[in-house]
């Protein structure tokens, strides 16, 4: 639940109202605290969030450390409304629990959580209307308009239909890299590119060293440039991952904006996540071609600002804060556009 009329009314006039934005992925957490004028009061980064991996409590442990410095910095001890948008509140259910979690550490009576996807897009657009898609380590998608309506996906891997993301990358590229070099498959020189990456000579020895972790598994994702490069020099399989990759990107963004009755209408479409926002010109122009193709009034952009923006901004959405507000918040995180 969101803050009554009453409180809401009471809040964007005395401009005193404070949101706690909080921006959590699974390698670092942004906090913000913000008035309903769109004063940053203070900020504070800390590690990951990763309810799966540790518990939501020792997930919730962790995310207090950034949230007691920020609180500090700005001279409080509770808020009026948290902005939530967290890594791995895939579900709308998975949502409510992290919502009653944060509810119960009792830095303010109203709560609302999304997934993080959600601060990309609203930091992307000044409006809360249009269609994200965020690939870095995994791959996912959203869209809203402003009436609430939303779009999304599971977003929670293979049993969900999902290919792509960073790490989808990496394991594809292997799989081709090692049936190239055994004979099984096509010949690509991500035989020779991938395992050269770890200063290694074959497939074989980079086989091995995952398999008997010489090589730490999290270090898979270092892959995904790895494919980017490679195929930029030309080879036919590591592009031909790059285009399935591309597809993929604009089908989740055509399937949004069609369940949001978007097709037809001018609609930003912004693009997010470490994968997406390294410029690899092969990815960018064909997810372009393809849209303009397939969603001809849909407007693609990168999105550069932080992800901590659009939880601050979906915070004074929330608040009912004019667009003063908000472009005084948006011009903290991006000099010169409030």
């Amino acid at each position: 639940m969101g803050l009554t009329a009453t409180e809401t009314a009471r809040a964007t006039t005395s401009g005193a109202a404070r949101v706690l934005a909080i921006d959590a992925g699974n390698s670092k957490t942004d906090v913000a605290v913000v008035t309903a004028g769109g004063e940053v009061l203070a900020t504070a980064r800390g590690g990951g969030f990763r309810p799966p991996a540790v518990g939501v409590a020792a997930a919730l442990d962790a995310l207090a450390e950034p949230v007691a410095r920020a609180f500090a910095d700005a001279g409080v001890r509770s808020v009026d409304h948290v902005s939530a948008c967290l890594a791995n509140a895939d579900l709308p259910v998975e949502e409510e629990q992290l919502a009653a979690a944060l509810r119960a550490r009792g830095w303010a009576p109203s709560v609302e959580v999304r997934n993080d996807t959600f601060a990309v897009l609203r930091a992307g657009v000044a409006e809360p209307r249009g269609v994200a898609v965020v690939c870095g380590a995994g791959i996912n998608c959203v869209g809203m308009r402003p009436d609430g309506r939303t779009a999304r996906f599971p977003a929670v891997g293979r049993i969900s239909g999902d290919w792509g993301g960073g790490w989808g990358l990496s394991e594809e590229a292997l799989w081709h890299a090692a049936r190239a070099e055994d004979g099984r498959g096509e010949p690509t020189a991500l035989s020779r590119t991938l395992p050269a990456h770890f200063g290694l000579t074959t497939m074989y020895a980079l086989i091995e060293a995952l398999h008997l972790e010489h090589v730490e598994q999290h270090r898979r994702h270092e892959l995904a440039p790895v494919l980017f490069a490679t195929a930029a020099e030309g080879d036919a399989v590591a592009r031909s991952l790059v285009t399935r990759l591309a597809e993929e990107v604009t089908v989740m963004a055509t399937v949004a904006l069609t369940r949001l009755d978007l097709l037809a209408e001018e609609t930003p479409v912004l693009l997010g996540g470490s994968v997406l926002t390294a410029g690899h010109p092969q990815l960018n122009d064909i997810v372009r071609a393809l849209l303009a193709a397939r969603a001809p009034k849909a407007t693609p952009r990168v999105v550069t600002a932080g992800p901590v923006l659009g939880a601050a901004l979906l915070g004074l959405d929330r608040l009912g804060a004019d667009a003063q507000a908000q472009g005084r918040a948006r011009g903290y995180w991006e000099p010169g556009t409030g």
